[in-house]
């Protein structure tokens, strides 16, 4: 398989490189290196990936690189992250994951492209959950600039899929943590607490530490990712693990492997956030074969190890 990975030099995109490399497939990144690190694909280089450093904005350089690579299946999972920096500039977060994905798809449908894969989010999308899990009929409720431009480009994917035929789908992650994933930035809370249970200090907790998410490891990610490019499957499916964890849940699996007291630091409750969010699995079991296989306290030893 001839695939391009748009964001393949970030912490997920990476994982895929790698698996598909390992596959014997012909793999291209596509990375503006904003937030993406040519070091997470310095074994990929060297197993034969190629990268192009690029924007996704730039709708001519999109379409160029696409006439050239002429991809099988594209993994598109560029994106503007940060929910602070939405909040901040909605506008920059609409360029990049709306306007952005829909360069990506123009450029996908006109060079022949087979299957579309699209990453989305499931918590921002659905925000203060109304059932438990939420399904993927759930109401779409972002609290964020982020939610709401990842649900729109979901649109977009739906949307060429209804009028150009283009085989698209788009999966809804749930919280993803790892190797890779940066500890001193804009990272996710367990990639935060385990870069402070090595170096010492205490994690902070925001409000009373009950708000819950689904956390699935990386590599089941990536798995999800090739099962939904070997499928002929089109919507949104839940990406995750189906089991709500609290942030005082993680401080307590994580204080057995820390370098000193490893206890919670209360601040204020931050307007906005989620308090509760879990995703049904149902519809990626039944149609893509996939389900989560790494649970969290092995996740969070391979996530450690990495880091020491």
């Amino acid at each position: 398989m001839r695939a391009l990975v748009t964001g393949g030099a970030g912490f997920i995109g990476s994982h895929l490189v790698d698996a598909m490399l390992e596959r014997g497939d012909e793999v291209v990144v596509a990375d503006a290196l904003s937030t993406g690190r040519q070091e997470n694909l310095e074994q990929a280089l060297g197993n034969g990936a190629r990268l192009s450093e690029l924007d996704i904005r730039d709708s001519d350089a999109v379409a160029d690189l696409f006439e050239r690579v002429r991809p099988e299946v594209v993994f598109h999972l560029a994106a503007q992250i940060d929910v602070r920096k939405s909040v901040a500039d909605p506008a920059l977060d609409a360029s990049i994951n709306v306007l952005g994905t829909i360069n990506v798809l123009r450029a996908a449908l006109d060079s022949g492209v087979r299957r579309f894969v699209n990453t989305s989010t499931g918590g921002a999308i659905y925000g203060e959950n109304q059932q438990f899990p939420a399904p993927e009929d759930h109401p779409a409720a972002p609290l964020a600039p982020y939610g709401q431009s990842k649900f729109c480009a979901e649109g977009y994917c739906s949307l060429f899929t209804r009028l150009h035929g283009l085989s698209t789908v788009s999966l809804r992650y749930g919280n993803v943590y790892g190797p890779r994933q940066d500890p001193l930035g804009e990272a996710g809370v367990i990639a935060i607490y385990c870069g402070l249970a090595i170096r010492g200090g205490n994690p902070i907790v925001y409000g009373d530490g009950l708000q819950t998410r689904d956390y699935v490891y990386v590599g089941d990610i990536v798995q999800a990712n090739l099962k939904a490019a070997a499928s002929e499957a089109t919507g949104a499916f839940n990406v995750g693990v189906g089991v709500e964890t609290t942030v005082l849940d993680l401080v307590e699996a994580l204080a057995p492997h820390s370098n000193g007291a490893f206890e919670p630091r209360h601040e204020p409750e931050r307007p906005g956030e989620v308090q509760r969010s879990t995703l049904d699995l149902t519809r990626a079991r039944k149609e893509l074969g996939w389900e989560a296989k790494v649970g969290l306290e092995e996740g969070l030893g391979r996530t450690l190890d990495w880091l020491r």
